[in-house]
Order: C-alpha cells, then sequence, then structure tokens
C-alpha cells in the first residue's frame, strides 16, 4: 500500500515559515544545511534528506550533507549527471518522484543498504545555474503530492543562496592565502638600496590582481617588479601567481629586462587567454648606480631626486600592445639611468589598472 499525504492551507503556511525563517541566515552554511534537512524530515516527514553539490569540473554530484543517510556523505559518494536518481534530476533539472525504488532506478548502494522504498528530488539552483541536487526518502512506500514538490524546490532555493555565499567565501579565503603566499614577506638586502612597500589591495573583497616582487640575481643585480591582472578574486591571484612565477624565471635567464617581458608578453597570450595584464620591470646594478627599466603596458614610475619637484620617468614602453607578436619596437629595448647619489624611484601601481 502507498501512503498519500493532504495538508491544510494553516499547514502549507506553517511549512514555508519553517523554512523561510530569517533565523537561519545567522547559521554558517554547515549548520544551515544541517538545519534544513532537519526541519524537511520533520515537515514532509520523511526518513532520510540529503544535499549533493556539483562538483563543475567533473560534471559530478558530490554528497555533501545528509540525514539519515550519513554514510553517503562519509564516504563521499559520487555520481555523474545523467546516472542514477540524482544525476536524472540533474540531467532534467526537474523533480523527479520514485514510488518504488529500484536497484535499477539508482546507483547509490547506501539508498538501497538504508533500504528506502520512496524517493522526491529537485534540483538546487543559484543564479540559473545548475549547483546541485536535494532529494529525500522514506522507508515505507509513499506517494509524493506536488505540494511538498514545490515545498522541497523552496528549501532547495534557500541552499542556493547559501551555497553561492559558501563558494564565495572559499574562493576568497583562498585567493588571500594565495596572494599572501606570493608577495614577498620580507625584502631581501641589499647595499646602497633602501626599500620599503606596503600592498593595499583597491577592491572590497582585500584581493586584487596586483602584485610585486623583489629578488636578487646570481649577477648581483637587483630585480623589481610591479604588475598587475584584470579582474579580482581567486581567478586573478591565480593568474597572478604563475606570470610572477614565470617573469622570475625568464628575469634568471635574460639580463634585458626588455627581453624577459617579451617572453613573459608570449606566454601570457599563449597560456592566459582572456586575461589583460600590465608589468613595469626593473633592473638595479649591485652600486645602485644604474638601474634598466621596461615597461609592459603599466604605469610609470616617480623619480624623485634632490630639489627637483617627482616627476614620472620618461620611459617607453617595451611591447606596443597586450597583442601584439612579441617582436621588438623600434624603441630602445630598456631604458638606463643613473641616478644621483641620493635618490628614490616609485613604481606606481592601482588595483584593477588595466591597460593594452
Amino acid at each position: 500500500m502507498v501512503a498519500t499525504s493532504g495538508v491544510t492551507d494553516a499547514e502549507r503556511l506553517r511549512r514555508i515559515e519553517a523554512v523561510t525563517d530569517a533565523t537561519l541566515s545567522r547559521l554558517d552554511v554547515a549548520d544551515l544545511f544541517d538545519e534544513l534537512l532537519d526541519r524537511v524530515r520533520e515537515l514532509l516527514n520523511v526518513d532520510t534528506a540529503a544535499i549533493l553539490l556539483l562538483d563543475v569540473h567533473a560534471r559530478q554530484l558530490v554528497a555533501t550533507a545528509a540525514k539519515g543517510l550519513e554514510e553517503e556523505v562519509r564516504r563521499a559518494f559520487r555520481v555523474s549527471i545523467g546516472q542514477g536518481f540524482a544525476g536524472r534530476i540533474a540531467l532534467t533539472r526537474r523533480p523527479v518522484i520514485i514510488e518504488h525504488v529500484t536497484a535499477n532506478q539508482v546507483v547509490n548502494p547506501v539508498l538501497l543498504q538504508t533500504g528506502v522504498k520512496s524517493l522526491l528530488g529537485v534540483p538546487v539552483f543559484s543564479r540559473g545555474e545548475l549547483i546541485g541536487v536535494l532529494h529525500v526518502g522514506t522507508l515505507t512506500p509513499r506517494r509524493f503530492a506536488p505540494d511538498e514538490a514545490r515545498l522541497l524546490e523552496l528549501v532547495a532555493d534557500r541552499i542556493g543562496v547559501a551555497s553561492q555565499a559558501r563558494a564565495h567565501s572559499l574562493d576568497q579565503n583562498a585567493a588571500l592565502a594565495l596572494q599572501r603566499s606570493l608577495l614577498p614577506t620580507e625584502l631581501p638586502k641589499a647595499p646602497n638600496l633602501e626599500m620599503a612597500a606596503r600592498y593595499v589591495p583597491g577592491h572590497v573583497s582585500g584581493v586584487g590582481g596586483d602584485w610585486y616582487d623583489v629578488f636578487t640575481l646570481p649577477s648581483g643585480w637587483l630585480g623589481v617588479v610591479i604588475g598587475d591582472v584584470s579582474g579580482h578574486g581567486l581567478q586573478s591571484a591565480v593568474v597572478m601567481g604563475r606570470i610572477r612565477s614565470a617573469l622570475r624565471a625568464y628575469a634568471l635567464i635574460s639580463d634585458d629586462p626588455a627581453e624577459a617581458l617579451t617572453l613573459l608578453d608570449r606566454k601570457v597570450n599563449h597560456f592566459e587567454t582572456g586575461s589583460l595584464s600590465t608589468a613595469l620591470y626593473a633592473m638595479i646594478s649591485p652600486d645602485g648606480a644604474t638601474v634598466r627599466i621596461s615597461l609592459a603596458g603599466h604605469l610609470r614610475p616617480v623619480l624623485a631626486l634632490p630639489a627637483q619637484p617627482a616627476d614620472l620617468i620618461t620611459a617607453r614602453s617595451t611591447l606596443r600592445s597586450a597583442s601584439a607578436t612579441g617582436r621588438r619596437s623600434g624603441t630602445p629595448p630598456w631604458w638606463t639611468f643613473r641616478p644621483a647619489p641620493s635618490w628614490s624611484a616609485t613604481p606606481t601601481g592601482s588595483s584593477n589598472a588595466v591597460a593594452n
């Protein structure tokens, strides 16, 4: 015998209030998932409830939270889109009901081992994109009503909003950790030079695509870099890390800052398609008397001399544009100046500054 359910208007209102309760927003994502699953089990009188979130790269749903099916989370159960019960929901992006669960309808062994007899599942969306599946089940045969499917979709909406916040928080934390690991923790000691650096991202998230670097070369020259990758967040931080590492490698094989930036330009155009970036690379001689500067679309540094107003260094750009073929233009490959005994050069930068 298959059980059915009917609800009154008052019960419908109580259910809606239970899953839209404003106090839920105060919980962190993991606690919110647990609380929503507990409330769904009570409201729908079901035995199991589970959330599977989409691994976009693997095109698989991953068991993330569960009540009554905790074992599938412990096993980190995964199912491909289109496979089994949850995979079918993800593929069709529509609610799916199974009144009598059989082995050929599900691929999750935990469902069969637990003895689930009936299932109701709905897709979870965030900003119109599929991000997961929410499903509930009973240990006795059950015919789920349309109202119950709509309530589960309402819960899925709440999960979608929470998942979006969770993903943003994870990305931001990862980007901050990556960015901090790539910026110099201590400036190298160099005779005849005093250096100071301060990094303040302009974006509200605290994560930008700007970076600076200072390193000593085997020749004894000092390399100074400042650059910018368009955008902000984790993706920009990842691209910034790859560009920084590449420029360090090119600096080891070339004592010409323009050649190093030309190689970097080719690398960015080939491997970082769609990313706009700028860079300034300066080489300072061991005695501090000579500075070679090359620009790739970046802002010019400021030169300050004793008893003279500060001014932008009139260096010419090494590369004609971000889409250049990598060939040298007719301008000098780098600009050399021999400063006075007391001088300072300030590389200038702006978060999210983008140039061709």
